[in-house]
């Protein structure tokens, strides 16, 4: 009985009742209050510049393609598939820099000047796949980190307009893919000369085409740029569209609306953020989505982000994605509710509709409505949210005869269900009523092919497989896999599959060997892997150092940041150049009073010399002999309980008793000096359960390569 208390009545108006003014509210004949809503001129609203995602923002689906099929392509259909799931219109990407952006960095097509590889990562995968999917797709990028060579850190410099330049040579002359869109820099302030320049460098390069928008920065003062906008015409022709980020926390004002208007700049959000869980995510975005319009004017919304391909220690790996695909190696993902709050709009809209303003508005009740219609059809959609209504309210819509008079699909959502597809409304006398219960979501549209797609037999969860072993050399053609071995996330830098430096085979290498222009605050550059409920384990790995380098082996790591800084919590053994080899624990922001143990460790740990960026400290250090460059040397980390081993070519070498960090995952680390960074190899990487905690054998999938032939 509970359920029907949400169902959505639809009742046709009956005769006698006089449509009033827009925005209105009235009684009818049987008492009750009516919100009335008359289109009079339905080409008054701004054109829909689309509703979409980021991809990127961090490495937001890097675990993504490490998926087997089907399901890699499942998730991809669920988010770009027209008229299957999400069905967004418009997608905006992180254009790699090697940096941290969140949750992770990718890896830049240019380590260093002059150099250019076009296959390395895997988000020019991610924009093929969704483009081939919906050749409509509306293709948008930033960038958030640059490499350190560009500009020799300065972001706003020729070497970042050429940066933006080669990535889209690439994307075009490799790939056949064509950019709608550009930003200039996310959330880093504005430059002048720096978006006249990339305007100038678009059009001389034969992207005319890609608009350019700015400054896609947050915060209260995110829109000042206006101001100046409208005194400088030669800065005003290089805008298409001003653009600013969370407008559902700090909209636009009226003065600049007004600015944007008469500068004839339509306005994006090109990051808004939903930090919710189950239907009140759902609900959350598609207020966020009308309330976009109808408050800020912003006529193009993109949230972040869409799909979580990330580990759960990673920051914002749970909310606000619309799927949740953090286990490739058993091919299990989970849809989350918000993935339908999308669908209300990507299944009815599409970009260059137009909005009906006399029918977009805020709810007398509580909640929002907006219209959109097709200017080359009679075709139309309504999308109605009720999250701050507290009872049922009705609504009259009087529509004008250039409307289509068919009947009306309506899909509905609530907290019992999403997305469900009830009775078609009729339309009588160009007169729609429609009483909407609170806390639900409706979509009416004279469109039809909507579905609530879905796949069977997703498989069941599993722990990643212990004990696991990967020796790099499955990647005949590491380009195939974008350089990137399989279930690695890197936090920092880049750990790409390169060959062997004693030509023997492949293995990997932390291959950036400077301070980038990050996004996020560094720290030392390292990659994670594994299952955050480990405890018991070893893990092992070949590293092979260059002259001033170190390398390292992380376990029990169970914090990388928080999204923005990137200091790891848990341990980790290094080594140097010169056989000096240390225990450390990284504690991220902790006080070391703050650290669990006995009396003796506390005292070594707070008298420790060695305090580095983010709260790290030393366990135990030692000086090793026959340590040198251009050799392999094997280093091993294990936990027993509170005790921390350090193994180097097989002997103990370090050893500490610590309890402040009872499980985590595995990593290896290549530890940041203050001028420059390690760039180790690492090979035949190795992680073992002790005897007494048990191993799952699990199976690894068959993994689809990137680029097959």
């Amino acid at each position: 009985m509970m359920k029907t208390l949400f169902f959505t009545t639809i009742a046709l108006l009956t005769a006698g009742i006089v449509a009033a003014h827009n925005h209105s509210e009235q009684t009818d004949r049987q008492g009750q209050r009516v919100q009335y809503f008359t289109i009079k001129h339905p080409n008054v609203g701004k054109t829909f510049d689309g509703m979409g995602v980021v991809n990127g923002g961090g490495a937001t689906s890097v675990l993504l393609k490490d998926y087997p099929e089907p399901q890699r392509s499942e998730i991809l259909d669920m988010v770009y598939r027209p008229m299957w799931g999400a069905s967004v219109s418009s997608l905006l990407v992180e254009i790699p820099g090697d940096g941290n952006s969140t949750q992770g960095s990718m890896p830049s097509h240019s380590h260093y000047r002059g150099d250019f590889n076009f296959r390395r990562g895997y988000m020019w995968w991610i924009i093929r796949e969704a483009k081939r999917r919906n050749p409509k797709l509306l293709l948008d990028g930033t960038a958030w980190s640059m490499p350190g060579w560009v500009g020799n850190n300065d972001y706003w410099s020729d070497d970042a307009v050429n940066y933006y330049i080669s990535w889209l040579k690439g994307l075009r002359s490799v790939y056949g893919i064509e950019m709608d869109a550009l930003g200039c820099h996310n959330e880093k302030g504005y430059n002048y000369n720096f978006i006249k320049n990339l305007h100038e460098a678009l059009h001389s390069n034969g992207f005319k085409n890609v608009r350019l928008h700015g400054f896609d920065n947050w915060g209260k003062n995110k829109m000042d740029f206006l101001e100046d906008i409208a005194h400088d015409s030669e800065l005003a022709r290089c805008f298409y569209a001003v653009s600013a980020h969370t407008f559902s926390e700090i909209p636009a004002t009226a003065r600049q609306r007004q600015l944007a208007d008469s500068l004839n700049k339509p306005i994006w959000n090109t990051e808004d953020h939903i930090y919710k869980k189950g239907f009140d995510c759902l609900i959350g975005i598609v207020k966020a989505l009308n309330e976009n319009y109808i408050i800020s004017g912003a006529t193009r919304i993109i949230n972040w982000y869409d799909i979580a391909g990330v580990y759960p220690i990673e920051p914002y790996s749970t909310d606000p994605p619309m799927l949740l695909a953090r286990e490739p190696w058993s091919g299990h993902y989970d849809v989350r509710q918000a993935l339908w709050g999308y669908a209300h709009y990507g299944q009815f809209t599409h970009a260059e509709w137009k909005y009906v303003d006399e029918a977009c508005g805020k709810l007398t009740k509580g909640g929002s409505m907006v219209m959109m219609h097709n200017p080359s059809t009679r075709d139309y959609s309504i999308i109605i949210e009720t999250s701050s209504a507290n009872e049922a309210q009705t609504i009259d819509i009087a529509l004008p005869k250039s409307f289509s008079d068919s009947k009306l699909c309506l899909w509905r959502s609530n907290i019992y269900s999403q997305f469900e597809r009830m009775k078609d409304v009729d339309v009588s006398k160009q007169h729609i009523t429609i009483t909407v219960e609170p806390h639900s979501v409706l979509t009416l549209s004279t469109t039809r092919g909507q579905q609530k797609g879905y796949f069977k037999n997703i498989p069941a969860s599993q722990p990643f497989p212990l004990p696991y072993s990967e020796s790099y050399e499955e990647y005949t053609h590491p380009d195939e896999w974008g350089y990137l071995p399989h279930y690695t996330a890197d936090i920092i830098g880049s750990f790409e599959l390169v060959g062997s430096p004693d030509h023997k085979g492949t293995c990997i290498r932390q291959v950036v060997g400077q301070h980038t222009n990050s996004w996020a605050p560094e720290w030392h550059y390292y990659t994670i892997i594994g299952d955050s409920a480990w405890h018991n384990y070893e893990v092992k790995a070949r590293v092979w150092l260059n002259p001033g380098d170190e390398a390292g082996v992380m376990g029990r790591v169970c914090h990388v940041g928080w999204g923005y800084g990137i200091e790891a919590k848990g341990y980790y053994l290094k080594i140097d150049d010169s056989g000096n080899c240390k225990l450390m624990i990284t504690c991220g922001k902790l006080n070391p009073k703050e650290l669990i143990g006995d009396a003796e460790q506390r005292k070594r740990i707070i008298a420790s010399s060695n305090v580095e960026v983010g709260g790290e400290y030393v366990l135990d250090s030692a000086l090793v002999d026959g340590i040198h460059i251009h050799q392999w040397h094997e280093l091993a980390i294990r936990f027993d309980g509170d005790t921390i081993t350090g193994l180097v070519d097989g002997k103990t070498v370090v050893e500490a008793t610590d309890n402040h960090y009872s499980k985590g995952m595995a990593g290896l680390i290549a530890p940041m000096h203050k001028l420059t960074i390690s760039t180790p190899y690492f090979d035949d990487l190795s992680i073992r359960p002790l005897a007494h905690q048990d191993a799952s054998g699990t199976p690894l999938p068959i993994i689809n390569s990137l680029y097959p032939d």
